[in-house]
């Protein structure tokens, strides 16, 4: 696995931010409106000239191995989403669920991939992605590391997870797959270029002069406050100052010590997030809103906000916190 262009770097494999993915987040939109008008288009081809629409030119599941995964997986996930089953012969669970994911697969005839791994066979990307229990179901968007859920799970639960990411796939990243002939490559989104305060602001981000990313974000939101891409960088990049220098087994102990901490909570939370256990990062500090006050409840609201800024406001993690937060705070 590359870390640089194959934007599924070592961060990401720990379900931390991938920083890569800021730099697409500004022509997502436009991605996502120009891969819907042209499904529409071939669709409309397709039905006037009486020819059944054509059929996906990748398979709809496949088995990838530790030598496969950058091709199948990584690069794929540029063009749709990939959805991964981890499994194993001896996983029970996993015997039901795995059918019923290689039905919507077929059933969504293309909007997504489901990428099967077996975790006795490629016990290494297991560890990567930190799998501690089976069957687990995860995605990647773009590079994106983006976990969805654990254990056996009812058909109408999944289709509904899956609808939410593809949903996030298109309006927020520009991948959306769908029905493509063999041989026809989808239209690409038209370059445009990117504002010089903003590239160097990510190129500040990329070379890990985090001190220097959060002051050229800053820059950028002074001339342009509404500026999206670069509100996330600015969040990841203070994520990722915030965490310099954290041991991770001490903070974790002390936040165990002593829950009314508001500190050492908050440190606890940025870990978790970096180390990919997004609700264990909002469920910690949100529990934290509810056990404090004054100035105390507001300092971890606002830090909850803040990752919520790391992650996007569609991802479904983030709306079912904000519920919870909402429910402590009134």
């Amino acid at each position: 696995m590359q870390p640089r262009n194959s934007r599924l770097n070592s961060s990401a494999l720990r379900g931390a931010v991938d920083l890569a993915a800021v730099k697409a987040a500004g022509e997502a939109a436009q991605k996502a409106e120009q891969a819907r008008a042209e499904r529409a288009r071939q669709a409309a081809a397709a039905e006037a000239s009486g020819v059944a629409p054509a059929q996906p030119a990748y398979q709809l599941v496949i088995d990838v191995t530790e030598d496969t995964f950058e091709a199948e997986v990584v690069q794929r996930s540029t063009e749709v989403p990939v959805v991964i089953d981890f499994w194993a012969e001896w996983c029970g669970p996993c015997k039901q669920l795995s059918p019923i994911l290689e039905g919507l697969a077929e059933e969504y005839a293309g909007r997504f991939v489901l990428a099967k791994i077996d975790v006795d066979a490629n016990q290494l990307i297991a560890q990567q992605f930190g799998i501690q229990g089976i069957p687990a179901v995860m995605a990647v968007v773009a590079g994106q590391l983006v976990p969805l859920f654990q254990g056996a799970e009812s058909a109408a639960n999944v289709r509904k997870v899956l609808d939410q990411l593809i949903l996030v796939a298109e309006q927020r990243f520009g991948v959306a797959g769908g029905a493509v002939a063999p041989g026809e490559a989808p239209a690409a989104a038209p370059q445009r270029p990117e504002d010089p305060a903003l590239s160097a602001a990510h190129d500040a981000l990329d070379a890990g002069d985090l001190g220097g990313a959060i002051q050229a974000y800053r820059n950028v939101l002074v001339d342009q406050p509404g500026n999206t891409e670069a509100k996330l960088g600015l969040a990841q990049a203070e994520l990722l100052k915030r965490i310099e220098g954290l041991d991770l087994q001490t903070v974790r102990t002390a936040a165990a010590a002593d829950p009314k901490n508001v500190e050492v909570q908050l440190q606890a939370a940025d870990l978790d997030l970096v180390g990919g256990h997004v609700e264990d990062a909002f469920g910690r500090l949100v529990d934290t809103v509810g056990r404090t006050a004054g100035e105390d409840r507001d300092t971890a609201r606002l830090r909850l906000l803040e990752l919520f800024e790391v992650i996007g406001p569609e991802d479904p993690r983030v709306v079912a916190a904000r519920t919870a937060l909402a429910r402590v705070l009134f």
